[in-house]
């Protein structure tokens, strides 16, 4: 059933590796609860209902996520039959699956233009990672072929055009700047002409992660992209949100200005390695609706994997998948 079956793979297990190790924190946080609430409950009561809850909110998957959780998991009509509590343990994972995916299918892959110039458009709040995940998806596309510009569309802050340009020099990809206070959208103008120009593939573009106002803050997206769709057709092809996972429930509100500021197609959830609440990427689902695209497990350029739902859930549960396997009932 769910996962138990998926991961006796051991190629499966292989490319979940990294989730496994990235997500320990949160394992041995939040979630370690649950083995704890399981071998102490051994039938399935209205406490053991009220537990789960407590743990589930605890772990950032938020509030009217848990309780719609734990409502649809009660009338489930598998939970009717058991008898011993753990034989919950399945149900509950395949549940945490429904949640994200809402009976549809949700692509978590880029939107590549195959016939020309791509376009990412990259927001959200100052610190939450956003130039080093520029650099990090950069970095990932160049070594899959692409050619790679990116343009530094924060001139607010100089500090984040000299970062853009270390991580830029650091990976080999050029970078379009202009002087603190230039209007970004000039920025971003002269980096699609010079991609144009010289043949690249895809130019990402950074943008000022905190304005005075949400006012501010829309009109200068919207100019931005009145640019990028000016210049090339049907661009950007992705405008992603990048969510620090360690800020929790409090990244939630940050990024609520954004999204209603603009049209956000996926979502970039940085250090989730360092959270013990890893349960944020099911409140962001259910509460935007919106698909993660990358998360990113480590400091290293090289630790950011395109989101995958299983690796996920697998690197939130690996022991308690484990010893399923191991027993013969199951």
């Amino acid at each position: 059933m769910g996962l138990f079956n998926i991961f006796k793979s051991k190629e499966k297990k292989k490319k979940a590796e990294k989730y496994r190790i990235g997500m320990e924190k949160t394992r041995k946080g939040s979630f370690s609860l649950l083995k704890q609430l399981f071998s102490r409950h051994n039938q399935v009561t209205e406490e053991l209902f009220d537990e789960l809850e407590e743990i589930f909110v605890m772990a950032d998957i938020g509030v009217d996520t848990v309780v719609k959780f734990i409502d649809e998991l009660k009338s489930d009509p598998r939970v009717k039959n058991l008898t011993k509590a753990n034989e919950l343990q399945p149900i509950l994972i395949d549940k945490m699956f429904d949640i994200y995916l809402k009976g549809e299918i949700v692509d978590s892959n880029l939107r590549i233009n195959k016939d020309g110039l791509t376009v990412f458009l990259f927001v959200g709040v100052n610190g939450s990672g956003k130039t080093t995940t520029i650099a990090k998806i950069a970095n990932k596309l160049k070594s899959e072929g692409k050619k790679v510009l990116l343009a530094a569309g924060d001139t607010f802050r100089a500090a984040a055009v000299e970062q853009l340009q270390v991580w830029g020099e650091r990976i080999g990809v050029p970078v379009v700047a202009k002087e603190t206070g230039s209007d970004p959208s000039s920025v971003i103008f002269d980096a699609l002409k010079k991609a144009k120009a010289e043949g690249y593939d895809v130019v990402l573009c950074d943008t000022a992660g905190r304005l005075q106002t949400k006012v501010n803050l829309m009109k200068e997206l919207e100019k931005i992209k009145r640019v990028i769709s000016r210049e090339v057709e049907g661009a950007p092809q992705d405008t992603l949100l990048v969510i620090d996972a360690t800020t929790g429930q409090n990244g939630l509100n940050q990024a609520k200005a954004f999204i209603e500021s603009t049209a956000v197609s996926g979502i970039v959830l940085t250090k989730l390695d360092g959270t013990a609440k890893g349960g944020i990427v099911l409140a962001i689902r259910d509460i935007y609706n919106i698909p993660i695209k990358f998360v990113t497990l480590g400091e290293k350029l090289e630790d950011i994997e395109y989101f995958d739902l299983e690796n996920y859930i697998y690197g939130l549960f690996a022991e308690m998948i484990e010893e399923a396997e191991n027993e013969p009932s199951r």
